[in-house]
């Protein structure tokens, strides 16, 4: 992909304040992408497992397999919400799945936004390993879809594999990795929860069963859910090491989806990209990883990195 250039004009008249940050972060995202060097990604959408999946990849066929992220979307969102960052993780050397869940809404998800939760998000601790069992059974059959099927196991690294996640969807990663400890998936290497919802993980004492990396990101306006993330003996804090926090200054609840107009995006693809090279890839440290960047309200970590 050629550099991104500043425009060299004035912005069109009419634009309303949405377009124009809309366009904004655009450019922010095609700046990032040039700086890392790395060209866009290829979107495409198929069966697997039974399920719709968004599959992202690099637009160049890769010489070697690549590792995997799956990623597992918030309460009523879809495959496609966070596309801005999945488009970035391709770009930055993955393959990337993203599968619609029972709950979509969107990307041809038959769920309604009316339905409720299975679970009252409001009580925790109500919530046990069977609340939400069937996303977890949606990402094990993915998985094993991907290494069985004939388009993708050439092309597909599942022994390098990372699962992602947003809301519910961090909720659902973060119990795979060992936060309910029937789900346990094995072979993952890092998992990257993003707002994720922890608070019955949290209540009932269940983090310290992790057995993989995990990056928390939160965000200074996401009420709803970061408190619980950074609060004394939260969810950071019952997470064993190597584990990271990011909160991001401003971000709410939909920051990481593409309707979350904000300018976290840039940072959020910087930490998560270092943060899954590390563990995942098995690269060199990228200094950004213990590094407060300037949309950054609060970094911690603890891992072979140190203590912050």
């Amino acid at each position: 992909m050629a550099s991104a250039k500043p425009p060299v004009a004035a912005w069109p008249p009419g634009l309303t304040s949405r377009q124009l940050a809309m366009a904004f972060r655009a450019l922010v995202l095609a700046a990032l992408l040039s700086i890392f060097g790395i060209s866009e990604a290829a979107q495409q959408s198929v069966k697997l497992a039974g399920m719709d999946v968004t599959v992202w990849s690099q637009e160049r066929p890769a010489a070697t397999p690549l590792p995997v992220i799956v990623f597992s979307h918030g309460f009523h969102g879809c495959a496609t919400q966070s596309r801005f960052l999945m488009d970035a993780l391709a770009a930055a050397g993955y393959i990337v799945f993203a599968p619609n869940h029972r709950d979509a809404t969107c990307s041809g998800g038959g769920a309604s936004w009316s339905e409720k939760s299975a679970v009252p998000f409001r009580d925790p601790a109500q919530w046990s390993d069977s609340s939400y069992r069937d996303r977890a059974n949606d990402i094990r059959r993915l998985i094993d879809a991907i290494a069985a099927d004939p388009r993708f196991r050439s092309r597909a690294d599942v022994s390098r594999l990372a699962l992602a996640g947003h809301s519910l969807g961090g909720y659902t990663v973060l119990g795979l990795a060992g936060a309910w400890s029937s789900w346990t998936l094995p072979g993952v290497k890092a998992v990257l929860a993003l707002s994720p919802y922890t608070q019955p993980f949290v209540a009932q004492k269940t983090l310290a069963g992790l057995g993989v990396p995990v990056m928390y990101q939160g965000g200074t306006r996401d009420l709803g859910v970061t408190p619980t993330l950074h609060k004394s003996m939260g969810a950071y804090d019952q997470s064993p090491a190597p584990k990271y926090y990011v909160e991001f200054d401003g971000a709410g609840h939909f920051a990481w989806t593409d309707v979350g107009l904000t300018s976290a995006h840039a940072d959020i693809i910087a930490y998560s990209v270092a943060f899954l090279d590390l563990y995942v890839k098995r690269e060199p440290v990228d200094p950004r990883l213990t590094q407060v960047l300037p949309g950054v309200a609060v970094l911690r970590y603890a891992s072979e990195l140190g203590k912050k």
